[in-house]
């Protein structure tokens, strides 16, 4: 038996993702050639897998609706293939999220197709608050759950309550969100950072949030980091911001008021395989640094390198590996 406060809690869209491999992504209204098509767990899923191959030994607790249907069983067998994954919180009704995953040969980038579903319904009445009770509780993913998002009178939205509870039994908080374009992040984001210890976006999704564009042509703009850093630290994050993109990331420890930089690690040419899971395997290594009393600056290494990993295999969990092993290809590649 692990003590209650042991593991991470991830709660949210588990998701069965359909993965094109494609040649290129068309024009509307033009046509391309799919390559390979593959079925594997995706959203929070990639999440789960990149904390249990990281550490073995580490309890990480499912909270999450499943469907009655063939994605689903794809989605639980998947998950009962690592010991340390618990199952017991996952309700399974109606139909799976699934998410039609488009690869481009040319371009490595990715295009996402979403069929909400399970997603749409979740909310804290699935949540048996005693039974993920853990040392961290992470909420994946932010504008993607119509109930999480919905407005709440007293926290702002139904995901600030969520993470105001988990605060309130002592647990660590964590967010996630995904890259979306509207102006919903500014209102439905901000609630949520109220209650929220480790925020991790990219940057993107940090301009979503904070209106503030903090990379011009591909590159850093460091003035504009730390005014985004310090707008999200004002929202109410209480313990650290990253901010990552593929040249690097950035954080702030909002206790100690100090800025770090990291940057992304120099990859082979034909290492990247596909992109598909980067950002969560970027989010794993952040979360197992906080879980594991890492600095800031030393979570943000592992989490460059799990990035890392992750890009060496197609989908989004395959690449990620132990955690000595992400050390030591960090080590050949730095």
């Amino acid at each position: 038996m692990t003590n209650a406060k042991d593991g991470i809690a991830v709660a949210g869209t588990l998701i069965a993702d359909v993965f094109y491999e494609i040649d290129t992504y068309p024009a509307q209204g033009l046509l391309t050639n799919i390559r390979d098509m593959s079925f594997n767990i995706g959203g929070s899923g990639n999440l789960i897998l990149d904390l249990a191959k990281l550490d073995d030994g580490l309890p990480v607790k499912v909270c999450a609706i499943v469907g009655n249907d063939s994605s689903g069983d794809l989605l639980m067998e998947t998950l009962a293939n690592y010991p340390n994954v618990d199952t017991e919180s996952i309700t399974r009704e109606g139909n799976s999220s699934v998410t039609h995953v488009m690869n481009a040969k040319d371009t490595k980038q990715r295009t996402f197709f979403f069929h909400p579903a399970a997603s749409d319904i979740f909310d804290e009445t699935y949540i048996d608050w005693e039974k993920i009770d853990a040392r961290i509780f992470h909420l994946e993913y932010l504008l993607l759950m119509k109930k999480v998002d919905a407005p709440d009178t007293e926290y702002g939205t139904h995901g600030a309550r969520i993470l105001h509870d988990a605060k309130q039994r002592g647990m660590l908080t964590s967010v996630d969100i995904v890259s979306e374009q509207s102006d919903r992040a500014r209102t439905v984001v901000t609630a949520a950072l109220a209650y929220t210890d480790i925020c991790t976006v990219n940057e993107l999704e940090a301009e979503a949030i904070t209106g503030i564009a903090v990379a011009k042509n591909g590159s850093w703009d460091k003035e504009r980091v730390q005014e985004a850093m310090h707008a999200l630290k004002n929202m109410g994050v209480g313990k650290w911001i990253v901010i990552h993109s593929p040249e690097g990331g950035y954080g702030y420890d909002c206790q100690a008021a100090t800025l770090k930089y990291v940057p992304s690690l120099c990859l082979p040419d034909g290492y990247i395989k596909g992109s598909n899971g980067a950002g969560d395997a970027y989010c794993s290594g952040i979360l197992y640094g906080a879980y594991q009393g890492m600095e800031l600056e030393e979570a943000m290494e592992l989490a460059t390198a799990c990035a890392a990993c992750s890009l060496s295999e197609n989908n989004g969990t395959d690449g990620m590996r132990p955690c000595s092993q992400v050390w030591k290809l960090r080590e050949q590649l730095k």
